[in-house]
């Protein structure tokens, strides 16, 4: 079961939910910001119990609602998200979306810009599939473009796909397409450790090894009981805190295994779940991956996968390893 995270965003009542609903099996991180559940066997119980603390909030849009934002935005791109988020699910035809079409809101970092999505609030225009476009960064016109895409697609799945993407659908939207494809390298290591904020607290990025948080820990982690932001980068933020709650979480959570390092060989290595949880895997991805950050270059980052399918790949330059029943090409 995949849970959609508009932004990341979830609460501490929902993810102590979500750590309730996985039993023995981690939560694991996705490279959209979303949670996946494994071994889920009553799922009509499930969805009422993820509708009550706001995580299945329509029977029709869940698979569109894939929207990624700047985890360190503020109140502003929080609003978007929202905005974005409630206008979505009231727009009926856009529940035709492919599952895989992405919007972001990037806030001039180009942390989510690297993600390539297919429609993009950054720079005060809209970018389609990294193509900045002379349309305003609204909410309006991220929905407008999607759907053209609609419109215009017949079985593709992201704006990259579709033959001159990018211009057709600024032009139906009556704009133009003002520079070449803009899409920024991944940042070298996923942002963890102690953010100081304008508004005098601070905003703990914490590394989830290999993406897989056990239930003990999300629960831990929901007892702190402040915003939380799940990232596409497989990281968790603690919004809010005073430095002194700050330093008690680091001290509680640093020994549960969440990494507060930025040069954590840790942060540089996933995998797919393997033979940990899929029926097409011909190998133990999770723990090749664990055995290789022990050796990693400092400037490598390597992908483990367990079939030719790749599934869970970061953006950017990486290093795939394919392990099939114990051994590796």
């Amino acid at each position: 079961m995949r849970v959609r995270l508009p932004g990341g965003r979830i609460s501490p009542a929902a993810l102590e939910e979500l750590a309730e609903l996985s039993g023995e099996n981690a939560l694991e991180l996705t490279s959209r910001g979303n949670v996946q559940l494994r071994g889920v066997i009553d799922q009509e119980d499930a969805r009422e119990r993820l509708h009550a603390v706001g995580l299945l909030p329509s029977a029709t849009h869940e698979r569109v609602r894939n929207i990624v934002a700047s985890p360190l935005a503020g109140s502003g791109v929080d609003a978007l998200v929202t905005q974005l988020d409630t206008r979505l699910q009231g727009t009926a035809e856009l529940a035709d979306l492919p599952g895989r079409f992405l919007f972001a809101l990037d806030d001039g970092t180009h942390d989510v810009a690297a993600l390539a999505a297919d429609a993009e609030l950054r720079g005060g225009v809209v970018h389609l599939d990294g193509h900045p476009t002379d349309l305003p960064a609204t909410v309006a016109h991220l929905l407008d473009a999607a759907q053209a895409f609609l419109d215009l697609r017949t079985d593709e799945w992201r704006v990259r796909d579709l033959p001159d993407g990018a211009e057709r659908i600024a032009r139906e939207l009556g704009g133009r397409v003002t520079g070449p494809r803009d899409v920024p390298e991944p940042q070298s290591a996923p942002p963890v450790g102690w953010f100081d904020r304008p508004d005098g607290t601070v905003a703990l990025g914490a590394g989830v090894p290999l993406g897989r948080l056990d239930a003990r820990t999300a629960r831990f982690v929901a007892a702190v009981d402040h915003p939380i932001t799940v990232t596409p980068w497989r990281t968790l933020f603690l919004h809010g805190l005073d430095e002194g709650a700050a330093e008690t979480v680091v001290r509680v959570l640093a020994p549960m295994g969440l990494i507060f390092d930025a040069n954590s060989p840790l942060l540089r290595v996933s995998a797919c779940v393997g033979d940990h949880g899929c029926a097409r895997a011909q190998g133990d991805a999770l723990g090749h991956a664990a055995e290789l950050a022990k050796t990693i270059g400092t400037d490598e980052r390597v992908h483990v996968v367990a079939c030719e399918r790749g599934c869970g790949a970061p953006s950017g330059e990486h290093r795939r390893v394919v392990v099939r029943d114990g051994a590796d090409d």
